[in-house]
């Protein structure tokens, strides 16, 4: 496939996941949703988050900082999105080989914790697809100290992958609280209405599926809380009861890869919650 001089592409084991333009020598300047009046030169979006922007000469760079667009050069560009990349992805770069390569920096470190874990009390898979599912949502796999004691504790009684994860989520709730709302004392979240909660627990339950009609406003109202919440500058995150979590994840994260799923325990003690929009409510 051939490539303009511009434009650049993204690929994974050979397979595109990403493309775009870039312009050495010209800005683009990003519609944040709150910029003032227009700017000449080429439109476009920004590749990594979709927001409307536009690709001008130098000489307006100024003006357009003071009419309140984001400018960033074209080498920035393509860094936040191959950054943009390889946070969705990185589920799929990190394979066996990388589970087995980083447990074995951790014995190195802690050695009397990890004596006889692989495979006494888990297997290498469990122990993988459980960080492949954090890295799935973008929970950072950092503390692995953390990580193991949840998994020591737990893995002796619990084998599924899913539910060692939820576990392990909540042991990293601190982590999980600094990574989507840094040191915010008030965090600003989307809730989900009580009779919903309610219903999604009770088909939950039963084993029967969400009706065609309940599913598609459940999504249709997501996706406009999460445009609403972007806007005003806030993150896109969805709080929702624990046993709800992992469904509402995975049932949302094919239409909106930017929305967190996060559970009430998985928030961090001494915050503040408030909340934003509510999906639910009188529509469903």
């Amino acid at each position: 496939m051939e490539v303009k001089p511009s434009s650049y592409r993204i690929l994974m084991k050979g397979v595109e996941i990403g493309h775009g333009e870039a312009h050495p020598g010209r800005w683009l300047a990003i519609n944040p949703g709150n910029a003032v009046g227009t700017l000449e030169g080429d439109n476009t979006q920004e590749p990594a988050f979709g927001l409307p922007a536009v690709w001008i000469d130098d000489s307006l760079r100024e003006q357009a900082q003071v009419q309140g667009y984001t400018v960033v050069a074209a080498s920035t560009v393509i860094a936040t999105h191959f950054n943009h990349v390889l946070n969705q992805y990185a589920a799929e770069l990190f394979g066996r080989q990388e589970a087995q390569m980083l447990f074995d920096r951790v014995s190195k470190e802690l050695p009397k914790m990890t004596e006889n874990m692989i495979p006494d009390m888990l297997s290498l898979t469990v122990l993988h697809k459980v960080l492949q599912n954090l890295l799935a949502e973008q929970v950072p796999i950092r503390d692995m100290r953390t990580i193991l004691e949840a998994l020591a504790e737990h893995a002796p009684e619990q084998k599924d992958p899913a539910e060692l994860t939820a576990v392990v989520r909540v042991a990293l709730r601190r982590a999980i609280t600094q990574h989507w709302f840094g040191d915010k004392e008030e965090i600003q979240v989307i809730g989900l209405d009580a009779g919903l909660e309610r219903l999604l627990l009770q088909a939950m339950q039963s084993g029967g599926g969400l009706e065609p009609g309940l599913a598609e406003n459940i999504e249709q109202q997501a996706l406009d809380a999460v445009r609403r919440q972007e806007m005003s500058g806030g993150v896109p995150v969805l709080l929702v009861n624990h046993a709800l979590r992992s469904l509402l994840s995975r049932f949302l994260r094919r239409s909106l890869p930017q929305l967190a799923v996060l559970s009430n325990m998985e928030i961090s003690e001494g915050r503040h919650i408030r909340m934003t929009s509510m999906i639910g409510g009188q529509n469903h």
